[in-house]
């Protein structure tokens, strides 16, 4: 216990000066109070930490939902949007009950990164506004095409201040040794552009935080559709986030594996907790795990004690909170969501050819919304999924007066147009060697294919059907289908 706690006291310390900022940033551009931004913090770290399925990962509010939740409280007002969050908590306890976490990890990256990148195009559009001293609009392209006029009434002390803060950012980035190191950037240029502002008394906005903390009543919403999709979307969005970033978390360490539905019942009830006590949804944030693990920590209580040193702060030291310039936070935001465009991963969806995918999601998240960039990314990869599953190799040739058909790959039902149309050229009253090598067929191609045989025959004409590895017609054809693959000990 003693060991482990001299790494964990430390690694706390670390996560919780990279949380403060983050937690204030990520309020600021949802359009929720400040503290809410605290509360996920302190509900991530304390409730999600002890439930955990992955030791490591710390949770609190995270950039990926920022463009979802400043869209829902416009919508429906912060009351309601504390109730989404607890409902949108209990359908991820249930998701972990019926451990459907592994289904998450099924979705493309391709669509996972466009998201995420329309996700930081979108906070940099915002955010540039409240760098120059202004607010921000209610979309990416209206953020875009008010430009010229904010930059015509930039206010240059909250400006000067917020490009302060990203290149002590973009320094921080490059240093990587040294005592300094292990200082988080987005402290030291949190702090640094706050002291500088106070010196030259700065007419810039501020954080405002409440002089006392109460609960937010929750309110009932009067479009019970839109609700429901709202749960929805922050659910499986909050869900998908969290696994991937549980699963990068496990790439960070040699230690315990993450238990994927264990930690997603634990998201869904730190989701619940925070949306009653008036938080941000909370998810694992990568930032924040890796801080932790590259900090030494080695237990869950790294990030328990996050959020307990994020509850002293909150209530002790909230006067030095009001001091920090929002266009301070909104240069942070800026720099984070610049982040979140990973060139890198763009290059690798360029070699395996899902790059389109990206940049179709990118642009739906940009000029429609998230939920509809999503969909459409998923319905684009979808198709993309079926038109691999029908490039079904199929040859035909004549020997010796009877022709030979070799059928390699999987049959599916997206592979039977092809399958039809091949078939269909061989001429009546021959006879057909068919070597079918096929690795799976399902029904519909089993059917296509039957279906083929049997008037070819009643034509006149006759097929010998050779499986050549594995079988799977000749049992259909018996009533008896096979429905998985078997055991390589047990293949042909």
């Amino acid at each position: 216990m003693i060991a482990t706690l001299r790494r964990d006291l430390p690694a706390s310390l670390v996560v919780f000066l990279v949380a403060v900022p983050l937690s204030l940033g990520i309020a600021l551009a949802s359009g929720a109070p400040i503290v809410a931004g605290l509360i996920g913090a302190m509900v991530g770290g304390i409730v999600t930490g002890l439930l955990a399925g992955s030791p490591l990962q710390v949770s609190g509010p995270a950039a990926g939902l920022t463009v979802v939740v400043a869209g829902f409280i416009n919508h429906f007002g912060w009351p309601t949007m504390c109730l989404i969050t607890a409902c949108a908590g209990v359908l991820q306890c249930v998701m972990g009950y019926f451990k459907v976490a592994r289904g998450a990890l099924m979705i493309a990256p391709s669509v996972v990164h466009g998201m995420l990148a329309g996700i930081g195009i979108t906070i940099v559009m915002a955010q540039i506004h409240v760098v120059m001293g202004g607010s921000p609009l209610s979309s990416p392209v209206a953020n875009l095409l008010a430009l010229p006029e904010r930059i015509g009434a930039i206010n240059l002390s909250a400006a000067m201040l917020g490009a302060l803060t990203i290149l002590i950012l973009v320094v921080g980035k490059k240093i990587t040794s040294g005592a300094l190191k292990v200082i988080p950037a987005a402290l030291v240029a949190v702090a640094a552009a706050t002291v500088v502002s106070v010196l030259m008394k700065a007419d810039v906005a501020r954080v405002d935080l409440p002089d006392s903390f109460s609960l937010t009543p929750m309110t009932l919403p009067t479009e019970w559709g839109a609700f429901a999709i709202a749960i929805l979307t922050v659910a499986l969005i909050a869900s998908i986030e969290s696994l991937l970033c549980a699963v990068a978390t496990d790439k960070l360490h040699s230690g315990v594996r993450s238990d994927l539905d264990k930690e997603l019942s634990a998201q869904g009830v730190g989701n619940f907790v925070s949306g009653l006590l008036g938080g941000l949804p909370v998810t694992g944030v990568i930032v924040r795990s890796s801080a932790n693990i590259t900090a030494n920590a080695a237990t869950r209580w790294s990030g328990v004690m996050h959020g307990l040193w994020v509850l002293v702060f909150t209530f002790f030291f909230s006067r030095m909170i009001e001091t920090i310039p929002l266009s301070v936070l909104a240069g942070l935001l800026v720099y984070t969501g610049v982040n979140l465009v990973d060139l890198q991963q763009i290059h690798e969806l360029k070699k395996h050819k899902e790059a389109l995918v990206f940049f179709v999601t990118l642009a739906g998240v940009l000029v429609i919304n998230l939920l509809a960039g999503v969909g459409i990314g998923l319905a684009m990869s979808t198709f993309f999924v079926l038109q691999r599953l029908s490039r079904t190799e199929i040859h035909c040739e004549q020997r010796d007066g009877n022709w030979h058909v070799v059928i390699d790959g999987s049959l599916t039902f997206a592979s039977v147009p092809k399958l039809a149309s091949e078939l269909a050229k061989l001429p009546a009253g021959s006879t057909v060697l068919l070597d079918l090598a096929a690795d799976f067929i399902d029904h519909a191609a089993f059917e296509a294919l039957h279906g083929w045989r049997l008037n070819y025959e009643k034509a006149g004409g006759k097929v010998d059907i050779d499986e050549a590895h594995e079988v799977w017609y000749h049992p259909a054809s018996q009533g008896k289908p096979r429905l998985h693959k078997l055991p390589k000990s047990r293949k042909r």
